[in-house]
């Protein structure tokens, strides 16, 4: 299994993430479905952004809409054949799980890690889904956004990739959600929960058996 998972944006070692995917695995897909209530225009700033970055590394990179794929599972494990990595970026975690579970994406992405068939990464709200559970991150990220888009409950379970919770921006000045996350780490050492704070830079890197945090 092979994650690269940052704070915000590339994290300051992007060249981690080159060497996961290695030089047969630069074709790359964005998934932004975290930033689906974004307005039209915001959103595609946001892919432009990421697509653009990924370029910069080497990458031949095109989006993935994953509200393509509701309801039809056996097409995007098709469509993801021959991509090396999965780049989801950041945004509202609770509209990522939700078109994960719509699209099949969760069973295909832990079936394709499990196989080592592509490198998963990507940022924030991209690594937070890995965790068991979502739990505590309504109090960053807005939940009910998914009522007001689907007429349907969030999806409050994680991928569980990870055995503990992702949380990024921890004690990073000038990020706007790095004092919500300081209420989010406050719940987990309450109710006992596992968690991995990241400070906006740092990302974790999953090679096999081999994790570090660069």
């Amino acid at each position: 299994m092979r994650l690269y998972l940052s704070s915000y944006h590339m994290g300051d070692h992007p060249e981690h993430l080159m060497a996961l995917a290695d030089e047969t695995g630069r074709h790359a897909v964005v998934i932004a479905n975290a930033m689906d209530p974004a307005p039209a225009d915001v959103r595609r700033s946001a892919v432009g952004r990421e697509l653009a970055e990924l370029a910069g590394l080497g990458f031949h990179a095109v989006e993935l809409d994953l509200r393509d794929y509701f309801g039809d599972q056996r097409r995007l494990g098709e469509d993801l054949g021959g991509v090396g990595v999965v780049w989801l970026r950041g945004g509202n975690t609770f509209m990522l799980r939700f078109a994960l579970r719509h699209s099949g994406g969760d069973v295909v992405f832990t079936e394709l890690l499990a196989a080592d068939a592509l490198v998963y990464a990507g940022y924030s709200a991209g690594a937070c889904v890995l965790a068991p559970s979502l739990r505590g991150l309504e109090l960053v990220d807005d939940a009910g956004a998914v009522m007001r888009a689907y007429g349907a409950e969030p999806v409050w379970d994680g991928l569980g990739v990870l055995d503990e919770a992702f949380v990024p921006h921890y004690r990073s000045p000038g990020h706007p959600e790095t004092e919500a996350i300081d209420l989010v780490v406050a719940r987990y050492r309450a109710e006992g929960v596992a968690y991995r704070t990241l400070r906006d830079g740092q990302a974790l890197v999953v090679n096999g058996a081999h994790t570090v945090l660069v």
